[in-house]
Formats: structure tokens, sequence, C-alpha cells
């Protein structure tokens, strides 16, 4: 029986889903977190990832040895990276991940590889709006070191900019995080957005699921909501796209594991955004199943992991897609209506509530979780956007007693 190390965050939407994907391949597995284990069962071990070595060396000193290693999320990646190359394992090296978790270096790297990416400035406190007046607006403007669209906000002038980094220094400080860290300040590209998701073998990207964000993503906060697949673009602006992908690959230097990147279709040609060493955010993998035992993402990547080769890694259904139902507003929480609606709804297959009520919830820029996901397939990638727009409209939020739908366009 292969012996497979899952590295996970406490935090992670998809700890589940790896571990339900290992079940099934029959795998023996061990759950890295950062909580004590359980009382009973001895198949957790806690590890702390702020000290990368010694969480690592925890998992290395394994007896048995895992024969994989693999993070579900970014907090796990150098920890997960580290610990495979102490036990001799495939792994990406100690820079290509740290690159991928830290926005500004990972610009540097692709730009050093003249890789199409927006232009960019890394800044110091009180830089922002100078930078990005030398950029021209609009700009948007980053932390280098958050995920999920947390504290991306978009600036069309100097005071705009001003204003963001205000806000962006305050949520660091408000995450624990270093207010005076130097943020990102990128001209904004303008284009239709997509997601790659991919696995790489020895430096070369095999791509699963290209997937198109119809929901214009303009700003002035980033947050995405409606995702399909497959993609609706050009043939040939696919083709781009992945050529794109594996020069960032390159760029970076990753070699082994799940891959996934976001790119801007712009008038220019695309334009790479991001890449992360993981897979796609969320439970938003749920939307991905592969060949005619409906596999899903998770298991090919455990699979990719172990050098098991995936005998059939077409889609298995013609087109799928996922609602992230977005947050409206901050305040308490107290009621989500519509679910019985929306279940009845052609083609929706499931919903996941993922925020109890009675919690408070956090808007973007400063949030970084979603209400829940929606999951809908079809015979087209329009006909599931059309089942995704139209549940967006059945799901209503009660947030400090006031109610409100989550914030996607209707129907035209």
């Amino acid at each position: 029986m292969k012996r497979i190390v899952i590295v996970a965050s406490s935090q992670s939407y998809r700890t589940g889903d790896f571990l339900e994907a290992a079940e099934l391949l029959r795998l023996d597995w061990i759950l890295a977190s950062d909580v004590p284990p359980p009382i009973t069962g001895g198949r957790q071990i806690e590890v702390d990832f702020s000290d990368t070595t010694g969480a690592a060396r925890a998992i290395a000193d394994l007896n048995p040895l895992p024969d994989a290693v693999i993070s579900v999320d970014d907090q796990g990646v150098e920890v997960a990276a580290e610990a495979s190359r102490m036990a001799g394992l495939p792994h990406n090296s100690a820079l290509a991940v740290a690159a991928t978790r830290d926005k500004g270096r990972m610009r540097d790297l692709l730009a050093r590889a003249d890789v199409p990416g927006p232009d960019y400035r890394l800044v110091k406190d009180g830089e922002a709006a100078g930078a990005a007046a030398e950029l021209g607006f609009p700009v948007v403007l980053k932390p280098v070191n958050l995920s999920a669209s947390r504290g991306v906000i978009k600036a069309t002038n100097e005071t705009e900019a001003r204003t963001a980094e205000a806000r962006i220094r305050s949520i660091l400080y408000n995450s624990t995080r270093d207010a005076s860290a130097p943020l990102l300040v990128e001209s904004y590209i303008d284009g239709d957005e997509i997601a790659i998701e991919g696995v790489v073998e020895n430096g070369l990207v095999d791509v699963l699921a290209v997937i198109d964000k119809p929901e214009q993503l303009e700003g002035p906060f980033f947050e995405e909501t409606i995702l399909v697949t497959p993609s609706r673009h050009d043939v040939e602006d696919i083709a781009a796209s992945v050529d794109l992908v594996q020069q960032a690959i390159s760029a970076v230097q990753l070699e082994t594991g799940p891959v996934h990147a976001e790119v801007r279709i712009s008038s220019n040609g695309p334009r790479l955004i991001e890449i992360a060493a993981r897979t796609i955010g969320g439970l938003c993998g749920r939307a991905l199943t592969f060949g005619l035992l409906g596999e899903s993402l998770e298991a090919l990547v455990l699979k990719a992991a172990l050098g098991i080769k995936t005998t059939d890694p077409k889609p298995t259904r013609p087109a799928s897609g996922v609602l992230m139902l977005p947050i409206p507003a901050s305040g308490l929480l107290s009621g989500v209506e519509g679910i019985d609606a929306t279940m009845q709804l052609e083609g929706v297959d499931a919903i996941e509530i993922t925020i109890a009520n009675g919690h408070r919830v956090t808007a973007l820029p400063e949030g970084d979780r979603y209400l829940g996901f929606v999951f809908a397939s079809g015979m087209d990638p329009d006909q599931v956007e059309t089942t995704l727009r139209k549940a967006a409209q059945e799901i209503e939020v009660t947030i400090d007693g006031e109610s409100m739908t989550p914030a996607v366009d209707r129907l035209a």
C-alpha cells in the first residue's frame, strides 16, 4: 500500500476532499496539520508551518517513509517541498515554491524570463501612489503574501491609490502580518480572465482543465463568483494561454505537482496574473471530474504524486461549473434562504454552505472566505452558466438583519 502525507492547514476547505480521494485510492494516508491530532487514531501529526525545516523533518522521519508528500493549499507548499527533499522524493525547490507564495518575487522571476504580464513596481510604505502614477492608471494594488483576492484593490487615480494602500496595510496589520511590508502595484490589464488547472511532471504541464470566469473582474475588488469549463475562448487564445503558463512554470522552476494559474486574455494576447503550486481554491475542485469513473481532481493529483498514470484524464461531463457564493456585506450571518429552490433548478448538482448561521462574515477586500458553493453541470458551458446565474438569484442571505442576494449579475 502506497503511503502519502497530505499537508493541510486547519483553515483549508479542501482537506476532506483530499482525504476522501486517498481513501478511494486505498492509500495509507497521514494528515500533517497545524492542530493537535485527535486523542484516538494515529493518522495525523501536528506541524508548525512557521518552522518549515522542523515540520518537514517530522514528516521525513515517519516510519515507514512516505512515497509522496502533497500540500492541499498555499500554507503547506514549502513544508511539502522540503519534506519531499529530505525523504529523497521528487520535489520542487524551496526557492520555486517560495516564489509562488510571494507575489513580488514571482513577478521578478517572470519579468526576468520575459513572461508577458502586467508592468509592476514593488513599493515601500507610502510609495504606492507615486508608483501608480508612474505606471499609469488604472492600477491594481496587492499584498505580496495573501491569497483568495484578499487585499487586492483597483485604483484609478492617486487619491484612490493612497486610500487602497492604507486599507491594505490595515488588512495586513489585522492579519498579524507586517503592515509596513512592500506592496505590489501592477498595471491593470483589461480582458476576460481564465484559470488553468494542471499537473507538472519534470517541469512540463499536463493541462486538466481550462476554466472561464464569465463575470467581468473589473474591480475595485476582485471577488470571483462563476467558474465554467470547458472554456469558450478561441482555440488559439487557449493554446497561447497554456504556452504562457508553461513559460511561467519554467521561469519559476516548478518541477512537479499541481499548478493553478490565472491568465488575462487582453487585446495584446494572454498575460499571466498569477501561478500557484496547488490546486484551485475553495471547493471549486468539486466541479471537475475525470474519466468514466468520475475521478476527482484530488485523486488525479494524488496519483500524479505517486507516479501512477491516469488512464482517462478527459472530463466526465460535457460541461460543469461552480458558483462561489460571495459575502455581500460584513456583519453577523443569521440566515441563508433559497437552498431548496436552488436544488430544484435543472442542472444543479449540489450546494455546500460553508459558514454556519451565527458567525460573523467579512466581505472583500478584508475577507478571505465564501458563504458556500453551488455546483452545476450540463450539455454545454452556456447552459451551466445560465443555471448558476439563476441559482445566484434564488439564494438570499441575511446579514445584520438585512436580506440581500449575492453580487452576481442577473441574466441579460
